[in-house]
């Protein structure tokens, strides 16, 4: 591989838990936020929220930044040259969704590279309502993922990832083999064990329903921990589909009619 600094520090980077008891500066705040602001986008339609810890912030962290899906803003622009929004919600969301990860990350490599480190909170649109009170958000502003950021006070390895062979694929997708699948999971599994990581962590997913738990801390490793995760969690959307109503945005019913979806007569 080639390597020079910037490679170096995003093959670094891993999710930090604590942090050093020190405020960036504002200046330091400011370069971050710009740095997101130059990402690609769609339609400029993420924008930041800002709150300083370690009061109240997760990890004690000094910075809690609050990454959000703006169509107010938007709305607002556009309101003004005389123009209604009439995309659907689906397809704002979409780009919206890539708006606002694009300039999370790079929030995070300019945080990387004046010393910082952070951890994303994919938590957060499940607690919409939450965030809504906290900082006053307008109809149609949906916080999307929060991020803590500050000056490490750990440096934990960083984490495995699959493969090349299993992630990057030239022409055509392959058919994966029982070998492929197997060799791609005993990367992660061991390098996830031999960091002890969900052991320090005490991270083990509890069963639900009849599965006997056959796993100890010895062998349960990211495999186990995704399968428990998405075979496990949210088989609704009415949970994610209540918050983001709360922010505005109206997903139930799109593309039952043509009034919902100009193009459905296509």
């Amino acid at each position: 591989m080639i390597r020079n600094d910037v490679i170096d520090a995003m093959l670094a980077r891993k999710s930090l838990r604590r942090y050093e008891d020190r405020m960036p500066s504002d200046e330091v705040i400011e370069t971050v936020v710009r740095a997101g602001q130059q990402a690609p986008f769609a339609a400029q339609l993420g924008s930041v929220l800002l709150s300083r810890g370690p009061k109240n912030v997760p990890f004690a962290a000094p910075l809690l930044f609050t990454i959000c899906i703006d169509a107010h803003r938007l709305e607002t622009i556009m309101a003004g040259r005389g123009w209604p929004m009439v995309t659907n919600d689906l397809t704002l969301l979409f780009f919206g969704f890539q708006d606002a990860t694009l300039m999370a990350e790079n929030m995070v490599i300019a945080g990387e590279s004046l010393g910082m480190g952070s951890c994303f909170l994919g938590g957060t649109p499940f607690r919409a309502d939450e965030v809504i009170e906290r900082y006053g958000l307008p109809r149609r502003v949906f916080p999307f993922v929060e991020l803590t950021m500050g000056y490490p006070a750990e440096n934990p390895p960083a984490r495995p990832r699959f493969p090349m062979d299993f992630h990057l694929f030239e022409d055509k997708y392959p058919d994966f083999s029982d070998a492929d699948i197997e060799d791609a999971a005993r990367v992660m599994d061991e390098g996830y064990l031999a960091q002890d990581y969900y052991k320090k962590a005490k991270a083990m997913v509890k069963l639900e329903g009849e599965r006997a738990e056959t796993f100890n801390y010895d062998d349960y490793s990211w495999t186990e921990h995704m399968g428990r995760k998405w075979g496990q969690w949210f088989p609704s959307p009415n949970v994610l589909l209540e918050q983001l109503e709360q922010c505005g945005f109206v997903l139930r019913g799109l593309g039952e009619n043509s009034d919902a979806d100009p193009d459905a007569t296509a």
